[in-house]
């Protein structure tokens, strides 16, 4: 009886792209579920908490402000169902431009790994930041924020919100906590983990807070005016990975960096010190939503702060290796001045001349080798 031999061969490998595929498949799945459960009348209600905002409320017209009703809307625990379906539908999107975009451009740069990996978290980011930017300055726009800065803090608690207003936090949440798997599904180096979860964490915890503490028009204010100096740093890496001489686009970054880093200190300074300080209702009060009390202010204050700090930190200590590379980069190399040696080539060097050089007074020379055989 013949005995079949193990095979030695390896198991195939799995390939970036197909894991991409796969796992947007899944999602993809997932997502068609939720909204397939809207047609029938059994699941209609259970997928609508998932698909749509909830805790809506009419306001009646006035006649100062509008001819027709208002939809206004707060959170409330529903909101997570919302967060998550809408952070799979993050999860198909990057991978829509992974695949249809960044893989493309991939294969004709020829990158390396880890320019092939910075180019991808510049290109996703890039796209995210240029599209939350524009959306929020239209709600900056639409709703009087330009010309009125002092609604930033009048009439605390800002409990109630458009659908444009909540539906940026819920996409903002939703976007940052899709970052968690994508951690996985790009393979991301063990050594870039805990940068990422830094930053993605820094991301959560500000923006849940100023959704939860209703200080959405300063979140909002500060938000846009972040990812619009963001966006500048990853264009214009994307830029220095395909010409390496393009070095522009970080000057003018850094300069907004630091200008970005005290528009944010002036206004939250202005905004949570002054103007709710300032306020007549500083009393803690969940039920309506108002948290404007010295205690929760100086929280705001000091996350704000010690943020900003550490954010201009990393700034200075990624300026400062710039420096060093660029400097060392364009030293003089300094000349060896040859070394005279000493012993028999030294000796030759003195009877041919001065430091081996054959003169007219040689004993050698072409002419007094002519009058010898004359």
């Amino acid at each position: 009886m013949a005995i079949r031999k193990k095979s030695t061969k390896n198991p195939p490998v799995l390939s970036h792209e197909f894991v991409l595929q796969n796992h947007a498949d899944i999602v993809s799945c997932v997502a068609m579920v939720f909204l397939l459960g809207l047609m029938f009348e059994i699941t209609a209600k259970a997928s609508v908490i998932f698909v749509t905002l909830q805790y809506n409320v009419t306001l009646p017209a006035t006649e100062e402000q509008a001819t027709e009703s208002a939809s206004l809307y707060y959170y409330g625990i529903k909101d997570l169902a919302t967060v998550f379906f809408y952070m799979l539908v993050a999860i198909i999107i990057h991978a829509i431009i992974q695949e249809y975009v960044l893989d493309k451009i991939n294969r004709r740069m020829h990158f390396s790994k880890t320019k092939h990996s910075k180019f991808n978290e510049s290109g996703q980011l890039s796209a995210f930041y240029l599209f939350a930017c524009v959306w929020g300055t239209f709600i900056l726009i639409s709703e009087n924020y330009i010309s009125d800065p002092t609604i930033l803090w009048r009439a605390y608690p800002h409990n109630l919100m458009t659908f444009q207003m909540k539906f940026f936090y819920i996409s903002q949440l939703a976007y940052w906590l899709h970052a968690f798997p994508e951690l996985y599904f790009q393979k991301t180096k063990k050594e870039d983990i805990p940068r990422q979860l830094v930053y993605i964490g820094l991301y959560l915890f500000h923006i849940a807070g100023a959704y939860l503490l209703n200080l959405n028009h300063l979140g909002l204010v500060l938000l846009v005016l972040h990812y619009f100096v963001e966006f500048l740093f990853h264009i214009s890496r994307l830029f220095y990975f395909s010409d390496e001489k393009y070095q522009k686009g970080f000057s003018l970054w850094a300069v907004l960096f630091v200008l970005g880093r005290l528009l944010t200190l002036i206004l939250s300074v202005l905004t949570v010190g002054f103007g709710l300080a300032r306020a007549e209702n500083q009393k803690l009060d969940f039920s309506t939503g108002n948290f404007n009390v010295l205690a929760v202010r100086i929280v705001v204050l000091a996350s704000i702060c010690i943020t900003q700090a550490f954010m201009m930190w990393k700034f200075i200590n990624f300026q400062l290796r710039r420096w060093r590379e660029h400097s060392s980069f364009q030293a003089p190399v300094v000349k060896k001045k040859p070394t005279v040696t000493k012993g028999r080539s030294a000796r030759k060097g003195t009877e041919n001349g001065v430091n081996g050089t054959v003169t007219s007074s040689g004993a050698d020379s072409p002419r007094n080798r002519k009058e010898k055989s004359s």
